[in-house]
């Protein structure tokens, strides 16, 4: 992320929520934008039969439901995966801030890049095998810090145990994982 959003939420006051804590709820009205600076904001969504759909993660830092600045109530809820501290911003003030040219392009810029890799995440979500994908994420991202491979997993979209089977064969083939 760019310092775009650190800049617009500068003097915002903040709020600190423990882990499993709702920042909002689907359907609720929105009146704030959220800026995440500490801990992970999920978004999901639960479908009509009741399966859970996540929408998106954010990771600190990160502008939580950066779309939901455009509409008049969230499509989602947002709970909070571990402790965290946003800071909170009206959202009329968040949107004019945005008619400052040189935020309202690094905003865009800032979009952008997390449109580029949205694409590649689905690009490597087409391809048919887990090996595949694990070629794919390791060409992209290298390998994960110690602990991150469930993570991974999750980004190519396989089961922990599928990607660890495939971990297992490279292991043994003399891959250093």
């Amino acid at each position: 992320m760019s310092d775009v959003w650190s800049r617009i939420f500068t003097s915002a006051p903040t709020r600190a929520l423990a882990s499993g804590a709702v920042l909002f709820r689907r359907d609720d009205p929105i009146h704030s934008a959220y800026l995440l600076l500490e801990g992970s904001v999920r978004l999901e969504r639960h479908l009509s039969d009741g399966t859970r759909l996540i929408i998106d993660r954010t990771v600190a830092p990160g502008l939580v439901a950066r779309a939901s600045l455009f509409v008049k109530r969230y499509h989602c809820d947002a709970l909070c995966e571990t402790s965290c501290r946003v800071a909170v911003l009206p959202r009329d003030t968040t949107l004019g801030a945005l008619g400052e040219a040189d935020l309202a392009l690094a905003a865009l810029a800032d979009t952008a890049k997390d449109v580029q890799a949205l694409r590649a995440r689905l690009e490597v979500m087409r391809l048919k095998s887990v090996a595949l994908r694990l070629d794919a994420y390791l060409d992209l991202h290298g390998v994960p810090a110690r602990g991150g491979w469930v993570a991974v997993a999750d980004w190519i979209g396989v089961t922990p145990p599928a990607l660890y089977r495939e971990l297992s064969k490279r292991r043994a083939a003399g891959e250093d994982l």
